[in-house]
């Protein structure tokens, strides 16, 4: 294989300082660069893994991040998939997000992995992802298989 991961992902915001904040205090994902790149656009790096980035722009009246449709009807790139480190640092991303009220805190068991979906503050939809400690070699679930050991909040 010729490729070690994906770079970053370049996302657009109406707000800059709040997704700032949401990514560092639920992901602990410090800005590394935060400057106009030119005149009205404010261009800055949120690291989220060793290798990984996500380039966020935000434009003087372009109105693009206030656009979200149902998944699968958002343009090419539909949502972010992101790798928890461990059960553990998952299990500390979804209280976070719960007390955000950015998820409900259902996650799916899809075999191989566990699944939590959430919004950050601009509607954007995540996904952060981790290694089933119970997977079984070969079983694949379908979307809404509830995980073991996780209750949705009210």
């Amino acid at each position: 294989m010729l490729l070690d991961g994906v770079n970053h992902v370049a996302i657009l915001t109406n707000d800059t300082e709040r997704l700032h904040a949401f990514y560092g205090e639920v992901f602990d994902a410090p800005v590394t660069l935060d400057r106009e790149e030119q005149e009205g656009v404010r261009l800055s790096f949120v690291d989220i893994g060793p290798y990984t980035q996500l380039n966020i722009f935000q434009v003087v009246d372009n109105d693009e991040a206030s656009r979200q449709t149902p998944m699968f009807g958002r343009g090419r790139i539909d949502h972010l998939g992101l790798q928890a480190t461990s059960q553990a640092a998952f299990d500390t991303i979804r209280q976070r997000l719960i007390d955000r009220g950015a998820t409900d805190g259902f996650v799916t068991d899809f075999g191989p992995v566990l699944s939590l979906f959430f919004r950050d503050p601009d509607g954007l939809e995540g996904e952060v992802c981790v290694a089933n400690p119970n997977a079984k070699p070969g079983v694949h679930n379908p979307p809404g298989t509830k995980a073991a050991g996780y209750d949705r909040v009210a």
